[in-house]
């Protein structure tokens, strides 16, 4: 669905995988000298027809098709001019790379906080966080043309006036859930932590505030632990370790943190399969192919080089970036699989040491390949020897990798990244993702689908299924095979720490946490990432705002929740305005934990018009509350259902549909239940008019302007 060639009426290109992997192959060898294209295209398909290489997804849907889109993942946005016109220019350049299919990273710092004195017009700012938001809801609104959730990143200095708010701002969890939050943390910062010191909040060369450091770095654990962001960027350790700190500046990331980029900076990635490297799979001499890794690595950069020639770019200031570094993110996925494969335990010393040696040779391989292609079509054009060789993770490179470098120069200015791979690896048979441990044998994925619904989809892991079709389903899986749940903090650190030594920019993973870690305990793990020279750290812990995207299947576990002889409910009347008879609701309840939440539904109604939709959907919606968790989604999905024939004016408020009125009432139930919030107040004080967009009684009239108080709405006369 993703991945395949198709036109928007129907029309298939891609009729078989192969058809996708010539389509790929082809349009990228085209970046090669005419007389050389099939060779390297026929190169390039050996390499992806066998998994061997993954090209990231946006490689995959876009080369070859001749759509206007991007086969950069992601961006980093130029500076944001602190300024009305300079705010809104960078809008509309996230506008238009959203559009594309690339994600965005921006590091806001540069606005003044709020409260502060905008000169000309005697008003004061706004702050960051408020511009924040217009970008959240523009980049909800190119979201909802397409099934690809739109991916953006927000930094924010540790000495930025508005740092509290920032650190607070996912506190509310309807607030910027486009967005990634991360904390740029710096050296200064956590000295002056560590010394219980006092730490300036400034702007402009003005101190807002004086807080304590530990107290300001306790109020990031603390979020971090109750809902999972904001992450932590160490971005002087970053800007100290980047090959190209001799030309550009670094202060934010693309989504998931592990490109590291400079203003307009593009985030190129693909990811060597490492299962498909083992040797005698789970035989006492199962062993990592070197060679076959060398090699694909070796394709991997000359590939991921020629995109950077035949790519769109949705603005010029990225296209020139790109072009003057050539900087590229090749990494690896599959680690997890390959580790069990060859009897190795995720987090165990034998590990993390054949980790780092498998980062090791890909670090080399794709760096000598550089060098080789620099020799044949010439270094990137801000390349300085000197300068390159003297500083950042070059200075640490093997002597000989620096010979050739310095003899032949370096194709593309940054090699390598540890990026996320969950589609690509999914796509490659369930492999586990990036450098992350293997989540679980058996599980559930929640799929976003074209229409903002989520399916969820049952699969098994690479290496397990292989077992499987080995050994047979009755064998046990061997010991080597761990699950993220059963790894301590530290064991996913210094698996991360092993393999960023070989890494010129970052890695995106996640430490997973315990949901009854305590927060002392917790608040190590960052301490524990900043000592072992990591550049970021991102952790999950379960919690009640964020919920999961994946969850271990029903299945493989058992299931969650059984029908009682009895259950407890209530009944509720519902007169839609269209119909002659009444629809009664009920909504019954089962006691877990303590707390009461939802079990099943049922709808009855005189008029049979609706019975067989309102048996499915309410059959549909008892199946989602059986299975547990937060279930609070299915009221906004009812709820954004909209009627084409018009919706209908119930209790002095507009309902776009009878689908919608049905979620109004099993959202009054799951609050009167203490399951989920309240829907949050609008102040009716004043004199209110309904809004014409929304329906809410919120319509407010102040400053020359109607401005709605639920959905935002707002006309100047």
């Amino acid at each position: 669905m993703k991945y395949r060639f198709k036109e928007a009426d129907g029309t298939v290109h891609d009729k078989t995988l192969e058809d996708t992997w010539w389509r790929v192959a082809r349009a990228v060898a085209a970046a090669e000298k005419p007389g050389a294209r099939e060779k390297w295209a026929a190169a390039f398909y050996d390499a992806l027809s066998g998994f061997k290489f993954l090209p990231a997804g946006r490689i995959i849907a876009g080369a070859g098709t001749g759509r206007q889109v991007t086969l950069f993942n992601c961006f980093v946005m130029g500076d944001i001019d602190d300024s009305m016109r300079g705010i809104f220019d960078g809008l509309k350049e996230a506008a238009l790379t959203l559009q594309q299919g690339g994600g965005i990273g921006h590091d806001f710092s540069t606005l003044r906080p709020k409260g502060a004195p905008v000169k000309g017009v005697g008003a004061d700012a706004s702050g960051p966080l408020s511009f924040m938001d217009v970008w959240d809801g523009m980049c909800r609104t190119i979201m909802s043309a397409g099934a690809r959730r739109g991916a953006m990143m927000a930094t924010l200095r540790c000495d930025h006036p508005d740092i509290e708010d920032f650190i607070a701002a996912k506190r509310d969890p309807r607030r910027l859930r486009n967005f990634n939050l991360s904390v740029l943390v710096s050296d200064a910062f956590m000295a002056a932590v560590k010394a219980d010191a006092p730490w300036d909040l400034r702007f402009g060369g003005v101190v807002f505030k004086t807080v304590s450091a530990r107290a300001l770095w306790d109020q990031i654990m603390r979020s971090t632990y109750e809902y999972a962001e904001p992450g932590v960027i160490f971005i002087d350790r970053i800007n100290a370790q980047n090959n190209l700190a001799y030309c550009e500046a670094i202060h934010c990331t693309n989504p998931c943190g592990e490109q590291p980029l400079p203003s307009y900076g593009a985030c190129l990635l693909g990811s060597i399969n490492l299962a498909q490297m083992v040797q005698n799979p789970f035989a006492p001499d199962a062993r990592i192919d070197r060679d076959l890794l060398a090699k694909t690595v070796g394709l991997a950069v000359r590939f991921l080089d020629n995109v950077v020639d035949v790519s769109n770019y949705p603005l010029e200031a990225q296209s020139g970036e790109a072009r003057a570094k050539r900087r590229i993110g090749l990494g690896m996925t599959g680690l997890a699989d390959a580790l069990a494969m060859c009897g190795l335990r995720y987090g165990s010393e034998a590990a993390v040491t054949a980790a780092g040696e498998w980062a090791a040779i890909l670090e080399v391989a794709a760096y000598g390949m550089s060098a080789r292609l620099a020799a044949e079509k010439g270094a990137f054009p801000l390349f300085d020897a000197e300068k390159y060789l003297g500083g950042g993770h070059a200075r640490n490179l093997p002597e000989t990798v620096r010979k050739a470098v310095a003899k032949s120069g370096l194709r593309n200015g940054l090699l390598t990244s540890i990026a996320p791979t969950g589609t690509i690896s999914l796509f490659a048979g369930n492999l586990s993702s990036g450098i992350e441990p293997i989540f679980s044998v058996s599980y559930e994925r929640k799929v976003r689908q074209a229409d903002n619904s989520r399916k969820a989809l049952r699969v098994e892991d690479y290496a397990a299924r292989l077992w499987w079709s080995l050994k047979g389903r009755d064998e046990p899986l061997p010991e080597a095979f761990v699950t993220a749940g059963q790894l301590t903090p530290h064991e996913h650190l210094i698996m991360q720490a092993a393999v960023q030594k070989h890494i010129d920019s970052s890695i995106s993973k996640t430490i997973n946490v315990p949901e009854d870690c305590g927060f002392d305990d917790f608040r190590e793990v960052y301490s524990e990432a900043y000592e072992l020279g990591l550049k970021g750290c991102t952790t999950f812990r379960p919690n009640k705002i964020t919920g999961s995207v994946l969850s271990i299947s029903s299945e493989a576990e058992g299931p969650i929740m059984e029908r009682e002889a009895a259950l407890g409910g209530f009944t509720y009347k519902l007169k839609w305005p269209e119909s002659d008879h009444a629809i009664y609701i009920t909504m019954n309840d089962i006691i877990k934990d303590g707390k009461r939440r939802p079990f099943e539904i049922f709808i009855n109604s005189k008029n049979m018009e609706h019975y067989a939709w309102t048996v499915a959907l309410t059959r549909m919606i008892s199946a989602v509350f059986r299975r547990g968790g937060d279930v609070s989604f299915v009221v906004e999905e009812l709820k954004a259902v909209f009627d084409p024939r018009g919706g209908q004016w119930m209790e002095g408020r507009y309902v776009p549909s009878l689908l919608a009125a049905i979620g109004g009432v099993i959202e009054k139930h799951l609050v009167e239940i203490g399951f989920m919030e309240p829907p949050q107040a609008i102040d009716r004080s004043s004199k209110a008019a309904s809004c014409p967009r929304c329906g809410e009684t919120a319509l407010v009239f102040q400053e020359g302007c109607a401005t709605c108080l639920s959905c935002g709405y707002s006309k100047c006369s």
